[in-house]
């Protein structure tokens, strides 16, 4: 599922009570900026019931240019990570395999 595909399923719902497109696509925008200000300010998001977004580290490692095969320093980073709650692993278990 790409974003758009996923404003029409924020349009789809009725239960939330958005009726076009544009306010599906600010909706979603807005809970996005939200995620992003939340990982910025704290360094996670918790969504009870969907999971957790975190700053983790990378260490700093050795790798291989795979054009030259060259070994290469790779610095230490920080990445965001996503850890799914109960609820999601278990509706993704229930729909393993189906596309």
């Amino acid at each position: 599922m790409n974003k758009q595909e996923l404003i029409d399923a924020i349009l789809a719902n009725k239960d939330a009570g958005i009726e076009s497109k544009a306010a599906a696509a600010r909706a979603l925008d807005a809970v996005l900026d939200g995620i992003a200000a939340g990982i910025k300010k704290d360094g996670n998001v918790q969504l009870i019931g969907f999971g957790t977004f975190a700053v983790k580290s990378r260490a700093a490692r050795t790798g291989r240019n795979p054009q030259t095969g060259a070994t290469i320093k790779i610095k230490a980073s920080k990445t965001v990570g996503f850890k799914a709650g109960a609820a999601l692993k278990a509706d993704a278990a229930k729909s393993k395999g189906k596309k």
